[in-house]
C-alpha cells in the first residue's frame, strides 16, 4: 500500500486506470440503446436493402434501350405493367424494349437496371412512353447489398449508439444489441455539517451540494448514480457505508473524505475492506492535490475533495476517463477541448498542473474565443455557474502572460 499523501502527476494518476478493465457486455432492447456502448461487432444477417429498388417516380428500363436517346430521337418503350409499392418487382421482367412504371422506392423488375425519371419521358398512348434522357447502369437506383452485405460489419464494437444506427438496425430486423454494461457509481457524501437539500440548515450546517452535482455529472458521462446520502464523521458508519456501496456498485465517489484532516478514517475504511488496495492519494494538480484512488477487485472508490468546485475538476479529469473505461471507451475525459486565448496574466506555481475556471467570449469568426478567469474562494458557488471550462497550465509553468494561448477543457 503506498504511504498517505505521496504526489503523483495526472499522468501516473492516469496509468494506474490499466488494472480496472470494462465491464460485462448485456443484450438489450433495440429501443433502449441509443448512447450505449456496443460490446461486440454487428454484422448484417442480410441484405440491405433486400432488394434493389428505384430512388426517383419515373420509368424502370434497361439502361442500353436508352442509350443515344435525346429529345429530337427519343426512344420508344413499350409499357408492360406498373409497380406498385410494396409489391415484388420480380413479378414483371423487362425485355429488350420494354419498361414499367415505377414510384419512389419501388422494388427494380427483373433485367431492370436503371429508373429514368419522369420528368424526361412522354406518354405517347397507355403502352407507350418516349425516352429523352439516357441513363447509365444503377442511375436512380440503390441496388440490393448496396448500404450492406449478407455478414459485413455494420457497427463496431466500442462504438457510441447514434438514432441513425439504431434505425440500421431495425432496418435489418436486429431488435436486440450487445452493449456494455452502465456503471453503477455509488455516491456518499461526508461530514457533520451536511444536511439534505430538502432540509433547512441548523447554524453551523449547510446543504449537501455535492451529491447532486456529481450524480448529475455521473449521468452525463453514461453512468447510473445512486445517491446513498450523507455519512457522520464516525468510523464506523463511513466503514459501514463503504462495504454496502462497494457490495452494490461498480464505483463509489466519497465526497469529502479525501483531505489530511480526515486521514485516519479515510486510510483505516480502505484498509477494512475486503481485498482493497490504495493505488493513489494525493495528485500534482491544483484543485484536486488530497484526491484518492483504491481499488476492490475491479471495482474503484474514489476520494473526492470536500469542495464542490475541486470534486468538478477531479471529476472531469480521473473520474469521468475511468467511468468511460468502465463503458467500453478509451479511458481519456472525452471533453471538448479547444484554444483560447487569455485576457489578463494568469499566475502559476511550478511543480503542479493547474485547471482555472475561465469564462470564455468569443471575437471575430476564425478567431479563437477569449479566456477570463474566475476568481473565487475556494467554497464558493457563483464561480461554477459562471465558468464554460478549465483552462489548463502545466506543471513546469509559472502561470500565462496575457495574450497567450491556452488549452480550454470545455463543460458538457
Amino acid at each position: 500500500m503506498k504511504g498517505f499523501f505521496q504526489l503523483i502527476s495526472s499522468t501516473e494518476f492516469l496509468q494506474l486506470f490499466s488494472r480496472f478493465q470494462p465491464l460485462a457486455g448485456v443484450q438489450i432492447p433495440l429501443a433502449e440503446a441509443d448512447g450505449r456502448i456496443l460490446a461486440e461487432n454487428v454484422t448484417a444477417p442480410e441484405q440491405l436493402p433486400p432488394f434493389s429498388r428505384s430512388t426517383m417516380d419515373g420509368f424502370a428500363v434497361r439502361a442500353r434501350d436508352t442509350f443515344g436517346c435525346s429529345e429530337s430521337e427519343p426512344a420508344l418503350l413499350t409499357i408492360v405493367g406498373e409497380i406498385a409499392m410494396g409489391s415484388p418487382g420480380q413479378d414483371i421482367t423487362l425485355k429488350p424494349g420494354q419498361t414499367a412504371r415505377i414510384w419512389t422506392g419501388g422494388a427494380l423488375p427483373a433485367k431492370a437496371d436503371g429508373v429514368v425519371m419522369v420528368e424526361y419521358t412522354h406518354l405517347l398512348d397507355d403502352d407507350t412512353v418516349e425516352i429523352f434522357r439516357p441513363v447509365a447502369p444503377g442511375e436512380n437506383v440503390i441496388r440490393a447489398g448496396e448500404d450492406f452485405e449478407t455478414g459485413q460489419v455494420i457497427l463496431e464494437r466500442g462504438r457510441k449508439l447514434r438514432p441513425q444506427d439504431l434505425g440500421v438496425l431495425a432496418g435489418l430486423g436486429i431488435t436486440t444489441v450487445p452493449v456494455y454494461r452502465q456503471p453503477q457509481v455509488a455516491i456518499l457524501s461526508t461530514g457533520d455539517e451536511l444536511v439534505p437539500p430538502d432540509q433547512t440548515p441548523a447554524p453551523g450546517q449547510i446543504r449537501d451540494i455535492n451529491s447532486t452535482t456529481l450524480a448529475a455529472l455521473v449521468r452525463e458521462a453514461g453512468g447510473i448514480p445512486k445517491q446513498l446520502g450523507i455519512i457522520e464523521d464516525s468510523f464506523d458508519d463511513m466503514l459501514a457505508a463503504c462495504r454496502q456501496a462497494v457490495a452494490d456498485a461498480d464505483m463509489v465517489l466519497l465526497s469529502g473524505g479525501s483531505s489530511v484532516g480526515r486521514r485516519d478514517f479515510t486510510l483505516q475504511v480502505l484498509e477494512e475492506l475486503p481485498s482493497s488496495e490504495l493505488l493513489a492519494h494525493g495528485v500534482a494538480i491544483r484543485p484536486g492535490k488530497p484526491t484518492i484512488l483504491a481499488s476492490v477487485d475491479n471495482k474503484a472508490l474514489f476520494g473526492l475533495p470536500g469542495h464542490v468546485a475541486s470534486a468538478i475538476v477531479v471529476f472531469h479529469l480521473f473520474v469521468r476517463p475511468l467511468l468511460r473505461l468502465f463503458s467500453g471507451l478509451p479511458a481519456d475525459h472525452g471533453l471538448q477541448q479547444i484554444q483560447a486565448t487569455t485576457t489578463q496574466q494568469i499566475p502559476s506555481a511550478i511543480g503542479r498542473e493547474e485547471y482555472v475556471r475561465v469564462q470564455l467570449s468569443w471575437q471575430e469568426p476564425g478567431q479563437p474565443p477569449l479566456a477570463t478567469p474566475i476568481y473565487g474562494k475556494s467554497g464558493l458557488l457563483s464561480p461554477l455557474v459562471r465558468a464554460d471550462g478549465l483552462l489548463v497550465i502545466h506543471r513546469d509553468s509559472e502561470g500565462l502572460d496575457q495574450g497567450a494561448s491556452a488549452r480550454v477543457l470545455l463543460f458538457p
